[in-house]
């Protein structure tokens, strides 16, 4: 429980031992946060950092110690840790409220909510073909968690995270969350809304053919001038996907680079 004080630490053990375990693990959280050398984060998780399960200390797993280095942003880390002990790294470990094992891929979801791209890069890279459409559309495991329930795209249409969208879509997660992604950009303004665009036009990429939203239809003049004539009509139902959208699909299943590097006027924009 790194994010407690230590007086508060002191309050909830129950015993001395897993109390230092608790000092162990949080001297471990404050080392990944100042950005200490691999060498020396690993040293001390073999050595001198414990977790408390089931009335005995254990040593720190190394998916606990990703977690740190996705809050942190601890690249050099959690590349470590990817290559060293790869799926092993991104298993989830046991949720220290509730004591449950957690399911889902809370390294995943915790890579969008902090919006660490790099990180969320080299975790899908550290997958096998046959463990990645499980880990990609996994969903939150605990009741209490923040994200219980949603899927890491779901997660990163709510809080508008484009690029970790686009690196998630291109990797083969299912295209959920349309109806977020409107909410979204109805409710938002600014900066804001610039990535909450750019968030539904990726899903409208990878949707191989979305449900016709007639409801778009009581606000028309509304959803056209937030969607453009033919992104409006074509969710509606009243006519086929825009020309440019077409051409951008094969181009966006080649890879993230492939879209972010194209000109401003071949944007998805461009379609309105």
């Amino acid at each position: 429980m790194p994010w407690l004080l230590s007086s508060q630490v002191e309050r909830l053990s129950s015993s001395p031992s897993q109390r230092q375990c608790e000092r162990t693990s949080f001297s471990f959280y404050c080392a990944v946060r100042e950005q200490l050398p691999v060498w020396l984060l690993e040293d001390m998780r073999g050595m001198e950092v414990f977790s408390w399960e089931d009335g005995h200390p254990r040593a720190f797993l190394p998916s606990e110690a990703l977690l740190y280095a996705l809050v942190h942003d601890h690249q050099d880390y959690a590349r470590f840790l990817l290559n060293k002990y790869t799926v092993s790294a991104l298993r989830p470990p046991r949720c220290s409220f509730c004591c449950c094992r957690s399911s889902g891929a809370p390294h995943l979801t915790l890579a969008v909510r902090y919006n660490r791209v790099s990180i969320l890069g080299m975790m899908v890279a550290a997958l096998k073909d046959g463990h990645m459409q499980d880990f990609l559309d996994s969903r939150g495991g605990c009741l209490h968690a923040a994200d219980a329930g949603k899927t890491a795209v779901q997660l990163a249409v709510e809080l508008s995270r484009p690029d970790c969208l686009l690196l998630l879509l291109v990797h083969g997660a299912l295209p959920t969350g349309l109806d977020a992604a409107l909410q979204r950009l109805v409710s938002c303004d600014g900066a804001d809304r610039r990535h909450a665009q750019r968030c539904l036009d990726f899903l409208l990429l990878f949707l191989p053919k979305p449900p016709a939203l007639c409801r778009l239809r009581d606000e028309s003049h509304r959803w056209q001038s937030l969607l453009g004539n033919e992104v409006f009509s074509w969710l509606c139902g009243l006519a086929p996907p825009p020309l440019l959208l077409q051409a951008l699909r094969c181009l966006a299943r080649s890879g993230p680079d492939q879209i972010t590097a194209l000109p401003d006027f071949l944007r998805l924009h461009s379609w309105q």
